[in-house]
């Protein structure tokens, strides 16, 4: 099974557990990573934030437990605060497209909604291929790109996902081509002397320098896969922007949502120079 999210809303869930002014209240989705719902409950539904999660362990067969995000990613591990509702552990192991990953959502970050988006990246991946991943977490990119034959450098600063990323190349079988290095994505340039085929960078929210920090190490006509944070009028300018840095953007597409007006969007690009 993939969980890569459901096909009910949580207002749906809880249109008998809520009344109707309460239920406007509450956002519309929820995401599931492995068998842990993930919900944010405003804080003017506190008292019934318990019914909220038996509500959700009784409607979905696979959640064991459930999940407040109390506060938004910060620090520089980018991990957010959780209130465990219900169940008995953040941890858990998480499935998507044959690949199992070991997370626990304490100590790390980890995004099930880009499910698709590591998929689509993974099939462009040939045989061979040298591939950096700054910002690898505990591996949902790195991983199967590693089970496709390429050589993978892996590289996160939080030491905790670096210990799962270990675990998790070895659970599906990827070590012999997966290096993981636990260091700053800044440093790329003084600790790795190599050139790559391909970099996908997943970058966190604000951190659009580190485009041409990892770009240093990618070989003329080497692709990226760039992911930014931006406004749907800000992505044209940002396209030429990258072309006069000898990219050449070969397609544009938005990942989801972030905040209001504001979307993650990849850039797949050449680097000519």
């Amino acid at each position: 099974m993939n969980n890569t999210g459901w096909n009910m809303s949580l207002r749906d869930i809880l249109k008998n557990t809520l009344n109707e002014q309460e239920l406007k209240m509450l956002p519309g989705r929820f995401d599931v990573i492995g068998d842990i719902a993930v919900i944010s409950v405003p804080s003017k539904l506190g008292e019934h934030k318990h019914e909220i999660a038996r509500a959700l362990i009784s409607e979905q067969g696979g959640v064991k437990a459930v999940v407040n995000k109390i506060s938004k990613l910060s620090g520089e591990h980018r991990v957010a605060s959780f209130e465990l509702l219900a169940g008995s552990s953040t941890r858990t192991i998480h499935r998507e497209f044959g690949f199992a990953y070991e997370v626990d959502l304490q100590k790390v970050f980890f995004n099930s909604r880009l499910s698709f988006e590591r998929h689509r990246i993974t099939s462009m991946v040939q045989n061979g291929e040298k591939v950096i991943i700054p910002f690898c977490g505990v591996g949902p990119f790195a991983v199967p790109v590693a089970a496709k034959g390429a050589h993978v450098v892996a590289l996160e600063k939080n030491t905790a996902a670096c210990s799962l990323l270990q675990k998790n190349a070895s659970m599906n079988r990827v070590m012999q081509n997966l290096s993981v290095i636990c260091a700053d994505a800044m440093d790329i340039p003084s600790i790795l002397k190599c050139q790559f085929h391909r970099a996908v960078i997943p970058t966190p929210y604000g951190m659009d320098q580190f485009l041409d920090i990892v770009a240093e190490v990618i070989r003329p006509e080497g692709m990226i896969h760039f992911y930014t944070f931006k406004k749907q009028n800000q992505i044209e300018g940002l396209t030429g922007d990258y072309e006069k840095r000898g990219l050449k953007v070969l397609n544009c597409r938005r990942c989801g949502n972030v905040a209001p007006g504001v979307s993650r969007w990849v850039f797949d690009m050449i680097k000519m120079v």
